[in-house]
């Protein structure tokens, strides 16, 4: 019983550090604390326990400093004040059966660009460009396979349990298509007008604790000592920022289909429970990119919808837009990539999982991905962190613009319309299925 993620641990506090920089809080007045707890034996000591979070507490209340230059609201009424100008609501139509195909390719795509980056997740890109040279698939092309050389399979401490391609049936469980799915039993529970307090009731009831990861575990402890959302967010949660409430937005650009601004509005519902600020944003993003996707021309003209819902002068936008500007400059795929390693230090846990890193490898894939369905997932996942979230992301999104007839058979064969998750009465489904009831949850709530 003793979990050690019920503690305050040395990397929370180092993770904590970087955030406190990151939203630009000045934190000289908490400086020579957390040095001390910094050189504490901090796992085994209750006093140094109890001072670490009286720090993470008095963390809250810092200032800003004076040259911070971003305006990064977490309420939904700031956000949409200081918004660019967006279509808010798409003005053409696609037919319910066309319409119904996007959703189910976003699906398939959003489970295969999944399976494709689960087998290498928390690999450092250097390990897995040597994978892909060594077995004579680089660069990547399709599914990593582990039925390879014994030489290679110690080489990179690859077990014949891991879910390479050759050794699974259907699309595994994942939390980022535990999420989806636990998007759809929301809205089937409790319709479009669902609270935040709705969402962490349904993870209380439905998602085993061990199942939830960074901000998503510590939100839930907080929902356990009775903390509502939004307080749940910012309660010694390190994690604000990372990338976990992008990676359960999917589902809320499906049920919002030509309407971003709802899509972004029911992301921010479901994400203020355990995210703030760009942790949010990244969430509100993705579902606008979705919602919109079905009725725009091109990559980028998806990726500024998405921007639309969100603050202007926020680090995601200015992350985002640095990308497309790496385009325009016409940089190749392997240099765009370069660009991004430059920023982001993958092996900084807070880089690596954090949504403004993995939002920019989601650009990446959607822009270099030259309207190719495999081409684009594996640029999501060739690069590294979190590869399996950045998979399904732009898998989804490339389904939703293409629709089902633009995903090959080598990446949807292998899924056997069948996913398994961890939500309570979702254990074994097919695909097809989810894909039809969430059509039809979007149709009964569609407004006019």
């Amino acid at each position: 019983m003793n979990h050690i993620w019920l503690y305050i641990r040395q990397e929370d506090l180092a993770v904590e550090w970087e955030q406190l920089s990151d939203e630009g809080r000045d934190v000289s007045s908490l400086q020579k604390e957390y040095d001390l707890l910094r050189s504490s034996d901090l796992e085994n000591s209750p006093e140094m326990q109890a001072r670490a979070r009286q720090l993470l507490d008095q963390a809250q209340s810092l200032p800003l400093r004076e040259d911070y230059p971003f305006a990064e609201p977490s309420g939904l009424e700031e956000i949409r004040a200081l918004r660019p100008s967006g279509p808010r609501r798409m003005t053409s139509y696609l037919p319910n059966e066309e319409l119904l195909d996007r959703v189910h390719a976003a699906w398939l795509g959003r489970c295969s660009g999944n399976l494709l980056g689960k087998p290498v997740e928390g690999w450092l890109a250097g390990r897995i460009q040597g994978l892909l040279q060594d077995s004579q698939a680089y660069p990547l092309s399709g599914y990593f396979r582990s039925d390879i050389s014994g030489d290679l399979l110690q080489k990179y401490s690859i077990g014949q349990a891991d879910t390479f391609i050759n050794n699974v049936s259907h699309a595994v469980e994942d939390d980022d298509l535990n999420y989806t799915v636990t998007g759809l039993a929301i809205l089937d529970q409790h319709g479009p007008d669902f609270t935040p307090e709705d969402v962490a009731n349904f993870w209380l009831w439905n998602i085993p604790v061990l199942r939830t990861c960074t901000a998503e575990r510590v939100a839930y402890r907080n929902f356990s000592l009775l903390i509502p959302p939004p307080q749940s967010a910012v309660y010694r949660n390190p994690y604000r920022e990372w990338i976990g409430a992008q990676i359960r937005a999917d589902f809320w650009g499906y049920a919002a289909l030509g309407d971003p601004e709802r899509a972004a509005e029911y992301a921010w519902r479901d994400a203020s429970i355990s995210h703030i600020k760009n942790g949010i944003y990244g969430a509100m993003w993705v579902a606008a990119m979705l919602a919109a996707a079905p009725f725009v021309d091109g990559e980028r003209e998806v990726i500024r919808v998405g921007l639309s819902e969100i603050p202007a002068d926020c680090r995601l936008a200015a992350d985002v837009l640095e990308v497309i500007s790496w385009k325009d400059a016409g940089c190749s795929f392997d240099e765009a990539v370069s660009l991004v390693h430059k920023r982001w230090n993958e092996r900084n846990s807070h880089h690596w999982c954090h949504t403004l890193s993995n939002a920019q490898l989601v650009a990446v894939g959607l822009l270099w991905g030259e309207t190719d369905f495999g081409r684009s997932i594996c640029r999501a996942v060739q690069p590294g962190f979190d590869t399996d979230c950045n998979g399904a992301t732009v898998g989804s999104i490339f389904g939703m613009m293409h629709g089902t007839k633009a995903i090959p058979e080598e990446w949807t064969s292998p899924l056997n319309d069948t996913l398994e998750t961890g939500i309570t009465g979702y254990r074994m489904v097919r695909i097809s299925e989810l894909a039809r009831k969430g059509f039809d949850l979007f149709l009964k709530h569609r407004t006019s």
